[in-house]
Order: structure tokens, then C-alpha cells, then sequence
């Protein structure tokens, strides 16, 4: 989503502590390499899809996404305008909009600036908004208790492979209270691990159209 079209960027980290740890260049320099030739061959995956293999895939995703995220009313629940080949979930936004869920989409303010939230319904006016992407043109803002996050992969660990720009990951670390987060995908999406860095966040739940969301299992000091 907002992190969709930033071109690989690396993520902006290397001079500061991630939870008090320290970041080595040449580490994160070997998982950026391995981590950009992933995203190309899931790239390539993802177009490979034929339409009626997408919408399958995307109606799998919206009635496993009923089934995971339990009563959305009055919850603040931010999802994604969907560009690039992700899977298209505004009809489940409506559907949730319509059982009294306040949608959000996620909006880049500023590059290397951590996202904002800004309301949006059926009808909302949008506008372009950086790398063309559409946002609503309203600027009232909200912080979400359930964040739908798209992934291009996703590992066994459920952490996510984005698309470079490292806005997901810099937002939720910030995020207080810390939302639930589910990630969506395609199918075979899934590698073992992206060797996840400290500022990584892993998802909470992974729907992939593949019939079986799975949860995370939470280890010792993560």
C-alpha cells in the first residue's frame, strides 16, 4: 500500500538503536540484497496470476477476513487502496463501513515519515496523493485498533515482506496502544524467513486466500 511505490528504498535505520540494538551496515546490507531479489521473484509470481486465479484468491481473503476479525463495530480499522496487483478489498470495506467499522487508509504525509490514518466511506472525495496514490481528500485522522496490512511475502514467523519502503514497519513500532495486525496476500507468498531485522513487526494473523489463516506463535523476546 503507501509503502507500494517506493522503489525498494532501503528503510531509514542504520544510524539510530532499533529497541536498543545496534544494526550492523554489512548484516543489513546482505538482507537487503536477499530481501530485493525476493520481492522481484514474488513480483513476478503475483503477475503471473490469471484474473479469475486473482479473484478467486480475493474472495478467499474477504471470507477468511470475516472470520478472523470478529465484530467490527465502532472499530477503528485501517485496510489499503490497492495498487500493483494486491488484492482488491474494497468490497469488504464497504461491507465493514456498513456493520459500523470507521475505515481508514494508511497516508504518506511526508517520505521517511511515519503514516497517518484518514477516514474514508463509500463516497468519500479522494485525491492523489504521493506516488500517485489515491487517498481521501478528508483530513480527519484516527488511530486504528486493526491495521489489514498488504505483503508481497510473508515467512514462517509471520513477518512481512514489504515493498522497501519501510513505512509499515515505522508506524506500527510508534503505534500505542499496539494494534492487532493482519497481513494479506496471495497464495505462495510464503519463504522460511526474511531474517528479520530488530525494527521488523510481525503480523498477527496472515490470510492468504489459501483457505488456512494462520496466527502467530509468539517466542520469548519478540
Amino acid at each position: 500500500m503507501a509503502d507500494e511505490t517506493a522503489g525498494g528504498e532501503a528503510a531509514c535505520f542504520l544510524h539510530t538503536l532499533i529497541n536498543g540494538q545496534p544494526v550492523d551496515p554489512e548484516t543489513w546490507r546482505d538482507v537487503e540484497r536477499f530481501r530485493r531479489a525476493e520481492r522481484q521473484r514474488l513480483y513476478d509470481l503475483r503477475r503471473s496470476f490469471a484474473p479469475e486465479q486473482r479473484g478467486a484468491a480475493t474472495e478467499a481473503i474477504i471470507r477468511d477476513l470475516t472470520s478472523v476479525t470478529g465484530s467490527l463495530e465502532g472499530r477503528n480499522v485501517s485496510v489499503y487502496w490497492p495498487i500493483r496487483g494486491e488484492p482488491d478489498l474494497r468490497p469488504w470495506m464497504r461491507v465493514a463501513h456498513e456493520a459500523g467499522a470507521r475505515i481508514l487508509l494508511p497516508v504518506v504525509e511526508q517520505k521517511g515519515q511515519p503514516l497517518s490514518f484518514r477516514r474514508w466511506e463509500p463516497r468519500a472525495k479522494m485525491e492523489r496523493g504521493i506516488w500517485n496514490i489515491p487517498v481521501p481528500a478528508s483530513r480527519e485522522t484516527c488511530l486504528p485498533d486493526l491495521v489489514i496490512s498488504p505483503l508481497v511475502g510473508v515467512d514462517e514467523a509471520c513477518f512481512r515482506l514489504g515493498n522497501g519502503g519501510g513505512y509499515y514497519d515505522m508506524t506500527l513500532a510508534r503505534l500505542e496502544p499496539r494494534p492487532r495486525i493482519i497481513g494479506v496476500g496471495l497464495p505462495g507468498c510464503t519463504l522460511k524467513t526474511i531474517f528479520p531485522m530488530p525494527w521488523d513487526v510481525p503480523m498477527d494473523v496472515i490470510v492468504l486466500g489459501d483457505g488456512a489463516p494462520r496466527a502467530r506463535i509468539p517466542k520469548p523476546g519478540r
